[in-house]
């Protein structure tokens, strides 16, 4: 995407701004006291939301002003329910469900006219995501003539539950929606992880088995491609002109993210089923790359591009996913606590550390293993270093509620005609099997070749 004129003239200015005038500073953050986790979290969040002018006279409420994509904008307000739930700070409340119910499109499922050109299946999830998290989390529910937080979640999944394609693969999403845009060709982890965590947590919210039918199913299929080893090493996408019989080996964080996040509420879903167990603490051991032992094995890193400096504008923000469902594992699944607790802590004084630039002298960096501002800074910086901070206040609250605990956001068909799930097909249970016996012919004649 190209920078428009407006655009870069803002990042030009905030460059001249945090280059220019650094002031070491730092946030203050004592992990034993809640005032400070969330007085940090207040800072954090404050210079997030300094990126957003959506709610400006002559501004496009719901989106971020570029390079930001549109996906980004609802990772965002999505970080900011979690934010208002944590901490009970509502400031931002009227900016978040303005942005949110601003971008649902004509048919209020997420599809707005303006993004044909880059909305593929992961930016769609991501709003998704918002809209669950505020249903799960009782944020303020809509003007009654909108559609419902679940309505909305409701419709993206059954949207994409239609997209499953078996025409390559045996299954699974495409990366994009629209087969002009780069990456149709692609069938990636984040699309289908997304759909995947969607589902479980749709089943676990509604108790509708059809979801889980459809969680259970999209595990399935991804367990059976070269997206997940058996050392459950989750690769980032394969080809469709492959038939997804080998994958990328790119590894990012968001990935192991929003599968552990799916199958923890699999898991709870299911009253505790040992296969989900099993699942959960094959993915938390996936992470480790992401905590190198060489800075304690606790720290994390986004090691895919981090350490040559090659990460994007998107992908500063993946550390805020997995920093976000690995808090909320601890709660849907509490064996991970002790596990997953001392890496978030750890992580949350690094991120803490790197909030030390800018003119402000708490501009969040990127680099949570370094003690000093590495001069980066952005949305995504600030998303994940409010991401983890605040994840440390996950003992503090309830857990996610459902529609039986006191859920308040309700199906409403009226505001949408696309709110009962998708039942799973015949056809959609044979693609998985062809591609799993696609796979293992694959590996015995490469077996056979290399002997």
């Amino acid at each position: 995407m190209k920078l428009s004129r407006r655009g870069s003239e803002l990042v030009e200015v905030l460059g001249v701004l945090l280059l220019g005038g650094h002031i070491a500073h730092a946030i203050q953050l004592d992990l034993s006291s809640t005032d400070s986790i969330k007085a940090a979290a207040s800072t954090v969040a404050s210079g997030m939301m300094k990126y957003y002018h959506g709610n400006d006279p002559g501004q496009t409420p719901g989106l971020l002003v570029q390079p930001y994509y549109w996906w980004e904008a609802g990772a965002m307000f999505g970080q900011m329910i979690e934010y208002w739930f944590y901490t009970g700070d509502s400031q931002w409340n009227e900016v978040v469900t303005e942005g949110l119910l601003a971008q649902v499109g004509p048919n209020n499922n997420y599809m707005p006219p303006n993004q044909t050109k880059t909305e593929g299946n992961d930016d769609q999830a991501f709003w998704a995501f918002a809209t669950m998290s505020a249903a799960e989390l009782n944020f303020p529910n809509p003007p009654p003539n909108q559609p419902s937080w679940l309505s909305l979640s409701e419709a993206v999944f059954n949207l994409q539950a239609e997209r499953w394609d078996t025409s390559s693969c045996g299954g699974g999403l495409r990366w994009q929606i629209y087969n002009f845009n780069r990456g149709y060709d692609y069938k990636n982890s984040i699309s289908n992880g997304g759909f995947f965590q969607l589902a479980a947590r749709l089943a676990r919210y509604t108790s509708n088995g059809t979801y889980a039918e459809w969680a259970d199913k999209t595990w399935d299929w991804f367990a059976s491609t070269p997206l997940l080893s058996r050392d459950w090493q989750i690769n980032d996408g394969s080809a469709t002109a492959k038939n997804c019989t080998d994958a990328s080996q790119l590894q990012w964080t968001y990935n192991y993210g929003t599968f552990l996040m799916g199958a923890a509420n699999m898991y709870n879903y299911t009253n505790a089923d040992p296969k989900w167990r099993t699942r959960i603490e094959g993915i938390l051991n996936g992470t480790g790359v992401f905590f190198p032992r060489e800075n304690g094995g606790n720290v994390m890193v986004e090691v895919a591009c981090e350490a040559k400096q090659t990460c994007d504008n998107d992908q500063p923000s993946f550390k805020a996913y997995l920093s976000r469902w690995m808090a909320a594992t601890t709660q849907l699944a509490p064996f991970t606590a002790d596990l997953i607790m001392t890496k978030l802590r750890a992580s949350a004084q690094g991120a803490a550390a790197q909030c030390s630039g800018g003119t402000d002298g708490v501009t969040c960096g990127r680099r949570w293993t370094q003690p000093n501002w590495d001069e980066k800074y952005g949305v995504g910086e600030q998303m994940s270093a409010l991401s983890v901070i605040q994840a440390n206040l996950i003992s503090k609250v309830v857990a996610p509620v459902t529609t039986d605990t006191g859920g308040t956001s309700k199906t409403k068909p009226s505001a949408s005609d696309q709110s009962l799930p998708r039942a799973i097909q015949t056809s959609d249970k044979v693609g998985a099997s062809i591609v799993t016996a696609l796979l293992l012919v694959s590996l015995l004649v490469t077996g056979w070749w290399i002997c």
